[in-house]
């Protein structure tokens, strides 16, 4: 007789069985010794440069460096605003373009998402800070804007054939126009999709609005610096370190954690009550039976 397995076969990998479970647990035991014994050497190097001093901790409740950081914290979200409404904006208009029946439009818009995915970031922000010779907030935001609408793009593209053919066929099918068939049958449910994805990419251009300290833009990792370079014992960056990445891990996360909330929504199958259907009883004949 076959042992029976709690577990559903799956065609992505195969059911472990008793020694690979067992085996699994113990390199889980092993990773978790493994982590706690990572975190245990930090806190002891925090503490043996004593990094938890009070004269080291001090500054951080001057009304002056409270307000730097939530002028810096301030900068980051409008940058961040800014370049996420526009990336989605750019994202439309690239999308509309990839998917067009006129290949020239079709080749114009494909060369340009190709080419800013594939160029860096960081050099699109400082050709345009440094060779267009504008200010830091619009080379952060142009530079942010390039590339996340660029992938906003694809994302928009693919969600939109991912609808099936057949809502497509029935809209034209019922005389309505291209720009109709887009607007109220394939984008609102394309935008079900791909929902998810676009939060993700946000989260992206959330974490890369740190780069606008290499251009002097005021945001929160520019003041983080320049609170550092301010102070006068021993590695003055650490303490800062430790106020700053537990709140941009905080706000990535939210976004995470939102991404991931709508995600589990789209899975789920709608409810929807069962209509009654009564029971086929006997009935007179079809006309033409005998």
């Amino acid at each position: 007789m076959t042992a029976r397995t709690d577990q559903e076969p799956s065609a992505l990998y195969d059911i472990p069985g008793p020694k690979a479970r067992k085996r699994h647990r113990i390199f889980s035991v092993l990773a978790v010794l493994v982590i706690l014994v990572v975190h245990g050497c930090v806190l002891y190097l925090l503490f043996d440069t004593e990094q938890f001093t009070t004269v080291k901790w001090r500054p951080f409740a001057y009304t002056g460096i409270q307000e730097l950081l939530l002028r810096g914290l301030g900068n980051t979200l409008k940058a961040f605003a800014y370049a996420s409404v526009l990336s989605l904006v750019l994202g439309g208009v690239l999308a509309v373009g990839r998917l067009s029946e006129h290949r020239p439009v079709r080749w114009v818009a494909t060369v340009i998402v190709e080419f800013f995915r594939a160029m860096p970031v960081l050099v699109m922000i400082f050709f345009v800070f440094v060779a267009l010779q504008v200010h830091a907030l619009p080379a952060l935001v142009t530079g942010l804007t390039l590339y996340n609408g660029s992938v906003l793009a694809e994302v928009f593209r693919s969600g939109v054939n991912s609808v099936d053919k057949g809502q497509r066929e029935a809209a034209y099918a019922l005389g309505m126009r291209k720009t109709q068939v887009m607007v109220h049958v394939l984008a609102p449910q394309a935008l079900r999709a791909m929902l998810p994805a676009i939060i993700s990419q946000l989260v992206v251009a959330l974490k890369d609005t740190s780069l606008g300290y290499l251009i002097t833009y005021e945001e929160f990792l520019h003041a983080g610096k320049l609170i550092a370079s301010n102070l006068d014992y021993d590695l003055p960056f650490i303490p800062v370190v430790m106020v700053i990445s537990p709140i941009y891990i905080g706000m990535c996360m939210l976004l995470s954690w939102f991404a991931q909330w709508v995600s589990r929504r789209q899975r789920r199958n709608p409810k929807a009550e069962a209509a009654a259907v009564t029971r086929p009883e006997p009935g007179g004949l079809l006309p033409g039976e005998r």
